[in-house]
């Protein structure tokens, strides 16, 4: 009842996830990852566990295919899953189960794993992989909202519309990209929003983060004099 994609990035070693579907909160159950690792999408009737096991084996070394294989073949209700998974090196493997609520099905190639349930249609799928192909300039998270966007506009959940996320790791075990629109009567224009807001005010500070080797982070002056300001006056100066 969703469609989504899970990606790496080549350039940067992002891995993440971009998911919508018409049910609240789809990004407390669906998007998993880790920095280093890859990422997961675990949908239809979703099992959480795909996601949290599925990063486990990643981080175990296991590929996408490897992976997909495993939790497929563990998981009694495998019929009625969808999983998407991309690994450290860029593989990517899908699984849907014959089970699926109609229309259901996905598209994988390097670097990308997409997949939907209840959908419209095929076109969905197409024109999500069709973004993210034409988007490579782009960094990570830009091109999984993207993604995201095309599927919407070609047509997306056929019950409607409720919930987005995006996800993204870099090099921390804290996400570098973490936004969820939990219920919107147009989560994905709203994602794009909050995303908008993210880069110009969230992003910047994301990157002077401590890290295990440097507890106390970077430093940058004008990052720190602007978070200090309001949001109303943050917003005026990056619009």
């Amino acid at each position: 009842m969703t469609f989504s994609i899970a990606a790496r990035c080549p350039r940067t070693g992002m891995a993440g996830v971009a998911v919508s579907t018409a049910v609240p909160a789809v990004g407390a159950l669906c998007a998993f990852g880790a920095p280093g690792v890859g990422a997961v999408a675990t949908q239809s009737w979703v099992n959480p566990y795909l996601g949290i096991d599925g990063v486990e084996l990643l981080r175990q070394g296991l590929g996408a295919e490897e992976v997909v294989s495993r939790l497929v073949s563990e998981d009694p209700g495998r019929e009625v899953r969808q999983l998407g998974v991309v690994d450290r090196r860029g593989g990517a493997a899908t699984w849907s189960g014959s089970q699926c609520t109609g229309w259901f099905g996905s598209l994988s190639g390097p670097g990308y794993a997409i997949q939907g349930n209840m959908l419209t249609g095929a076109e969905t799928l197409s024109a999500m992989q069709d973004s993210f192909l034409a988007s490579a300039e782009e960094d990570l998270p830009e091109r999984l909202v993207r993604a995201l966007e095309a599927g919407q506009a070609a047509g997306g959940d056929k019950r409607g519309r409720q919930s987005a996320a995006v996800k993204v790791y870099a090099a921390q075990e804290y996400p570098y990209l973490d936004l969820r629109v939990d219920e919107h009567a147009d989560p994905v224009a709203e994602l794009r929003r909050v995303f908008e807001v993210a880069r110009r005010q969230l992003l910047p500070f994301i990157e002077m983060m401590p890290s295990r080797e440097d507890p106390i982070g970077g430093h940058d002056p004008a990052v720190e004099a602007f978070i200090l300001l309001p949001p109303e006056e943050r917003a005026r100066r990056s619009a």
